[in-house]
Parts: structure tokens; sequence; C-alpha cells
């Protein structure tokens, strides 16, 4: 009989270990991936654990391809990206017994950036396309100053590099002269210094230190974002594994881009929300 109740002790002990260990693990939401996405998952991680202090909210930014890598390895609980996952990360995910769920948290254009002191604020998709492949090389070819144009661009990891390469570029190489940044705010911060610079990043990087060019005549704007007018625009990503446990920490996190706050947060940013309360 004192068998019995130890051996029940010891399961109740076992029981309630386990209990803890999982509740623990709920207080505690990482996230890595996107720099693009970065600033919407630091806003949210801020007023989710403003709103739960018992919850730690990490937010790494070390570009989407990393991000599906950590989702893959299970290191993250949200993996960010500025691009859709690839099918070979989804296949790898998968084969890892982890099952990607997407959410859509925000639209994003994509603006062109050039120096306030440059002149021009108008190209085609061609002549973007032409000068990231070297075919345009000064600045006087498309109506601005004699003066060779820098480019600069996100690096090969980035999922704001593929979709500049994809809108953009149609097959195209960007040429070897190119210079390559690993972040959203490097780009801005390169071209804010570099008066023939030309970049690309997104929609919530735009300030007063750099122009953003018209696109074929069409600005970069929430609403040309979402009638689809402006060409160079996509949506912006949260993958979780599997769809959170209803009521679970992650699942409010994961479901505030939905709320009225989350959709300020993201207009607050410069990035365009999913819902429209405001209107």
């Amino acid at each position: 009989m004192k068998t019995k109740r130890c051996g029940q002790l010891l399961t109740g002990v076992a029981i309630g270990m386990v209990a803890v260990t999982t509740a623990f693990a709920e207080q505690r939401i990482v996230i890595d991936g996107s720099t693009t996405v970065g600033p919407i998952a630091k806003a949210f991680a801020e007023y989710y654990m403003r709103n739960n202090p018992d919850v730690n909210v990490t937010v790494s930014e070390s570009g989407s391809g990393n991000g599906a890598r950590s989702m893959v390895n299970s290191t993250c609980d949200i993996a960010m990206m500025s691009r859709f996952m690839r099918v070979s990360e989804f296949k790898a995910a998968v084969e890892n017994d982890v099952m990607p769920v997407v959410h859509v948290v925000a639209l994003d254009g994509l603006p062109i950036l050039v120096h306030p002191s440059n002149p021009v604020s108008d190209l085609s998709v061609e002549q973007i396309r032409n000068i990231y492949a070297g075919t345009i090389r000064n600045w006087n070819q498309v109506g601005g100053p004699d003066r060779e144009i820098v480019v600069i661009s996100r690096d090969t990891n980035s999922g704001t590099y593929e979709t500049f390469n994809g809108l953009v570029m149609a097959g195209e190489k960007i040429h070897g002269r190119t210079e390559y940044v690993g972040s959203n705010g490097g780009i801005r911060q390169r071209v804010q210094t570099t008066p023939a610079a030309i970049g690309y990043a997104g929609l919530g990087f735009v300030d007063a230190t750099v122009k953003a060019l018209k696109v074929d005549g069409v600005m970069p704007s929430e609403a040309t974002v979402r009638t689809g007018e402006y060409a160079i625009a996509r949506p912006l990503y949260m993958f979780t594994n599997q769809y959170p446990a209803l009521g679970s920490h992650l699942y409010r996190f994961m479901t505030l881009h939905l709320t009225s706050e989350g959709e300020e947060m993201v207009k607050s940013i410069g990035f365009i929300p999913v819902t429209q309360y405001g209107f």
C-alpha cells in the first residue's frame, strides 16, 4: 500500500513537472528572420510584453533565409519573412516534423530610393532593371546629372532581394559592380550619404533623408500598394509551426495584426495593415 502511494506521489510530481515545464515554455516567444518585418515584430513584442509582464519576446533580424532555417531547426517560434517560403525550405521543415503555417501580417511596397539632391523623380521598371543590370551606368542616361550611378542592393539571403529580383530583374543578372548591404536600414544609410546612389527598401524605411521615386508614374504609398497600381509590392509574412493553440500566448501574439491596436502599430511604422478599422 505504501509502495502504491509512493508511486502515485511520484506520478503526481512528474505530471506537475511537465505542467510547469509546459507553462514555462509558453512564457517565451522567440522570433527570427527578415529585417523588413523586424520593426513590426519589435513593436508587437514591446506591446505584448507591456500587457503580459510574465512573457519574454525576443526578436532577431538575421534575414528571411535564416528565419526559415530557424523554423526548420525548431530554434524559433516565429519566422519572419519578406518572401514566401521556398519549396525546398518547406520540404526540409516537414522532414524535421515542422509544419509551417503562414500568416500575412502586413503589405509592403519596395520604393526605389535615391539621394534627396538627385533631380530624377520617375523611372520605369525597365530603366531600373537596366541600371541594376549595368546597361544604364550614368544618371544622365535617365535625365539626371552626369554622374556614375552607385548601385546598392540587399544581400542575396534577403527576402527583399528576392522580391526585387523577381519583380524587377525578370531573369536579368545584377551586374558585378553592385554593392550588397545586409539590411534595409543599411540601404537607407548608404543612399542618404551617397548623392549618386540608388537602392531599394521596404516602405517603412522611407524618411526625409532619402527620396522615393515614382515607378512608371506611380508613387509608392498605402493606396497604390493596396490597389496594385504600384508595381513593386509584396505581402510580409510570419510563419509558425502549425497553427498556434487557441488562447496560447503564441496565438494571441500572432493575431495582434488583426486587431485595431495592431493596425495602428503597423501603420505607425510605415507599412500597410491587412485590416482597415480606421476606414
